[in-house]
């Protein structure tokens, strides 16, 4: 059973950086392919960003060039490093791990960007 815990979530000013977490159990982590996505009230879930089991990534438009995902097969975790953070990217960030029919997510940690 895939376990994932997201954690480095808070209140950032406009501007600053904020680095997710993402720890995964239950599973064969270098296997899986791992996103993060985040979701606004009364708004579907968007993808921001993926990284696959060979470590290739892609990002929506709306974060290239400020957001980066990484993993680290040895500790099964993901990270998201969020930089030049604006208030539009306020959200409820969910980690997702996805393999076959195995998806996995987590139970989201908030971030609030203030202008």
């Amino acid at each position: 059973q895939v376990q994932l815990v997201e954690s480095g979530g808070g209140l950032v000013q406009s501007g600053g950086s904020v680095r997710l977490s993402c720890a995964a159990s239950g599973i064969i982590f270098r296997f899986f392919h791992l996103a993060w996505y985040r979701q606004t009230p009364g708004e579907q879930r968007e993808l921001v960003a993926r990284i696959t089991s060979g470590h290739i990534t892609n990002y929506s438009e709306s974060v290239k060039g400020r957001f980066t995902i990484s993993r680290d097969n040895a500790k099964n975790t993901v990270y998201l490093q969020m930089n030049s953070l604006k208030p539009e990217d306020t959200a409820v960030y969910y980690c997702n791990a996805v393999l076959g029919t195995t998806n996995g997510w987590g139970q989201g940690t908030q971030v609030t960007v203030s202008s």
